[in-house]
């Protein structure tokens, strides 16, 4: 029999548990297999971390059946409790074929899925879209090169051409993750961002998350006004905006050629989880009661205003 790992907010939105929170996710994540075979400094699955087996990012997976896990998403996907499902790939060997499994166990079950993991070349993506997927996350994480190698190991240049290669032979099918607050500055966050979007690169935006038992487990989270300014920039490009609008110096966000920029992105989405449509990662990198980084929901008129006054930027 087959065994997925659930995130605990996922049971609790397709009925596996009850669950008091909040926020409900509004995409299923699956995560398949545990102990990467990379190393990176920041995860509880990296091959040396110490950290239980039963999280990623601060987020807790308990087990269920395939079976089990297939009928829920399925009348939970009918009945519009969730958009989509989303595996969530720890690196193994046999990484590949599980997936392939999974993918199709869940396209049976017509309940469209994104794939989130290490995959190694664009005829691997192919497979995975001919199987039925909707997108694939390649995750670059880490912004510069110098950093990738020391947090992540291995070569950032060489995961970049492969997601810009399977950028160009799926264009608007693929996601990629950007972590904030790994030793990068806001300008080197907001170069890459603007190369994904240039690319038709979908980018989901997170806060750095120190776990215990992880290389980085000591660290802090990014500073709250840096990352409303980057999530500030983010909203923009997605309005439409040409990224020149950007101010940068010495390495900072530092304001926006923009008039009114706190009207223009009034309604709060700027500072909503980014990535995948309906996609919202509820608590991901946060705690219920604390400062939220990624909103899951709609914003307040006040919380709209408490997150531009984060930002530290004069607003006009």
């Amino acid at each position: 029999m087959s065994v997925w790992k659930l995130s605990v907010g996922t049971a609790g939105a397709i009925g596996i548990r009850k669950l008091k929170t909040d926020a409900l996710p509004t995409t299923a994540y699956i995560m398949l297999g545990e102990k990467c075979t990379r190393n990176c400094a920041f995860c509880a699955q990296a091959r040396e971390s110490t950290a239980a087996a039963k999280f990623l990012s601060r987020v807790a997976w308990e087990e269920t059946s395939q079976d089990v896990s297939i009928e829920h998403l399925a009348a939970a996907y009918k009945t519009n409790k969730i958009q989509r499902a989303c595996l969530q790939i720890v690196n193994r060997p046999d990484s590949l074929p599980e997936v392939q499994k999974a993918v199709e166990a869940l396209v049976k079950a017509q309940v469209p899925v994104v794939v989130s993991g290490y995959i190694t070349s664009v005829a691997e993506a192919k497979k995975l879209f001919d199987l039925g997927v909707d997108r694939i996350g390649l995750a670059m994480d880490v912004a510069t090169p110098k950093l990738f190698e020391k947090i992540k190991g291995g070569s950032w240049q060489q995961r970049w051409e492969l997601l810009t290669s399977c950028a160009a032979a799926f264009p608007g099918k693929m996601t990629t993750h950007l972590i904030v607050g790994l030793g990068e500055t806001e300008e080197e966050m907001w170069q890459l961002i603007k190369e994904c979007y240039a690319r038709n690169i979908t980018v989901g935006l997170f806060a750095f998350t120190p776990l215990p038992g992880t290389a980085m487990g000591n660290k802090v989270q990014p500073n709250i006004g840096s990352y409303r300014r980057l999530q500030i920039a983010v909203g923009l490009l997605k309005r439409a905006f040409s990224s020149d609008v950007v101010i940068c110096r010495d390495g900072k966000i530092t304001g926006f050629k923009v008039q009114n920029v706190a009207e223009v992105l009034a309604d709060g989405e700027a500072f909503r989880t980014t990535g995948c449509h309906n996609c919202n990662r509820p608590f991901y990198n946060e705690r219920p009661g604390q400062v939220l980084y990624n909103y899951p929901r709609a914003l307040s008129a006040r919380e709209v205003e408490k997150a531009f006054a984060e930002s530290e930027v004069i607003t006009c």
